[in-house]
C-alpha cells in the first residue's frame, strides 16, 4: 500500500498525518514515479501554515523529488521502466511513497548526481540558477547582498555568485553562522540584525552600496536590503521566512530608482525546453563543483513533522529530506 502524509487543516507541524493512499494507473501523459528521497523546503512551511493557500485541503504537500519510474503511460516514449528521475510540481503530492505525475514535470537524472543531493537541493538550486541567469546581470564587476547566507538556498546562492567573480557579501542571523558563509564564498558577512547593519554596508562597499540584494528572509530584513542598496540597484524578494513584507510606496524606490522584484520559480518554466534547460545548468555545477553539498538530515516519510521542527529551528542545514 503506498503511503503519503496529509494535510487536512493550516497549522504547526502536528497537521502532518501520515495515511495509506491509493494509486491507480498513470494517465496516457503521466508516469508514476516511485519516490526514493523527497525534499523539504521552506515553501512546504508555508503550504502547511496556510501562508500559502496553494495546496487544495485535504491534500499532500511537497513540491520536488528523486525516484524511478515504475509504470509509464500510452503517450509516453522517452521514458522506460527503471529511469532515475527528479521532478519539481506546483501541484504537490511529493510527500509520498508514489506519485502520478505530468511527463512535462519530471527531468532524467544523471549517473552522476545522488538520489539525496538533488532531492535536497534541486528546487534550491533551481532557484539559485533563476536568481543568477534569470532575473537581473550578474557578473564579476557586482557586489550583491544575500540574506539568509547560511540557508538552503543561501550558501547556494553564494557558491555560484562568488564562481562568477561577484563579491559577495552576507548576512546571517546569528554570530554562529558567519564561519560557514566564508566556506561558501562570501567576502563579508553581518548579523542581519546589528544596529549599525547599513554602516557596515557603506564600509564594505566604500561608500556606495550593494548593487543587488537576494532577500529570502522578507519582513525582518527587508527595510535594511533596501537601505543597503547603491542608486539604480535591485532588490529581489524570493521569500518570506520572517513574514510578509509590508506593502511598498513607489516614492520609497523613487528615492535612489530603486527596482524590486518578486519571483516565484514555476512561472519560470515557460517550456519543457527552459525546464530542461535550467536543469541541465544545475548538474552541470553540481558535477563541476561549483555547487557543494556535503551533510545530508534524513527522516523517514511518517516523521514528517520531525523534519518540519528541524526546519524550522533553522538547524537543518538545508539537507533534510524525507525517504518513503
Amino acid at each position: 500500500m503506498a503511503k503519503a502524509i496529509v494535510i487536512e487543516k493550516y497549522g504547526s507541524s502536528e497537521v502532518l498525518k501520515y495515511k495509506n493512499l491509493d494509486m491507480g494507473r498513470p494517465g496516457e501523459d503521466e508516469l508514476l514515479i516511485r519516490n526514493t528521497a523527497i525534499g523539504v523546503n521552506y515553501h512546504d512551511v508555508y503550504v502547511r501554515s496556510g501562508l500559502y493557500k496553494t495546496l487544495k485541503l485535504p491534500g499532500i504537500p511537497g513540491c520536488e523529488a528523486a525516484g524511478v519510474v515504475e509504470k509509464i503511460g500510452i503517450a509516453i516514449s522517452d521514458f522506460k521502466v527503471g529511469d532515475r528521475v527528479v521532478y519539481i510540481t506546483s501541484e504537490y503530492g511529493a510527500y509520498s511513497s508514489h506519485i502520478k505525475i505530468k511527463r512535462e514535470k519530471v527531468i532524467k537524472l544523471p549517473k552522476t548526481i545522488g538520489d539525496e543531493l538533488i532531492a535536497t537541493n534541486f528546487l534550491r538550486a533551481m532557484t539559485v540558477e533563476m536568481l543568477l541567469n534569470r532575473i537581473t546581470v550578474i557578473d564579476d564587476t557586482k557586489t550583491i547582498l544575500v540574506t539568509a547566507a547560511a540557508g538552503g538556498v543561501g550558501r547556494l546562492l553564494c557558491q555560484w555568485a562568488s564562481s562568477l567573480g561577484v563579491k559577495v557579501i552576507g548576512s546571517v542571523s546569528n554570530l554562529k553562522k558567519v564561519a560557514e558563509t566564508k566556506v561558501n564564498g562570501c567576502h563579508e558577512t553581518l548579523v542581519a540584525n546589528q544596529h549599525d547593519f547599513s554602516k557596515k554596508i557603506n564600509q564594505f562597499t566604500e561608500g556606495k552600496g550593494v548593487d543587488v540584494v537576494f532577500d529570502s528572509v522578507g519582513a525582518d530584513t527587508f527595510n535594511s536590503s533596501l537601505e543597503s542598496l547603491a542608486p539604480c540597484g535591485f532588490l529581489v524578494n524570493f521569500g518570506q521566512s520572517s513574514g510578509a513584507v509590508d506593502p511598498l510606496l513607489m516614492t520609497t524606490l523613487a528615492q535612489k530608482s530603486l527596482s524590486v522584484a518578486r519571483p516565484i520559480l514555476f512561472h519560470y518554466f515557460k517550456s519543457y525546453k527552459i525546464y530542461e534547460q535550467m536543469a541541465a545548468s544545475v548538474f552541470d555545477a553540481f558535477e563541476t563543483g561549483v555547487l557543494n553539498v556535503s551533510k545530508f538530515s534524513p527522516f523517514n516519510l511518517k516523521d514528517a513533522t520531525e523534519a518540519h521542527n528541524m526546519l524550522e529551528s533553522r538547524k537543518g542545514g538545508g539537507s533534510i529530506y524525507l525517504k518513503p
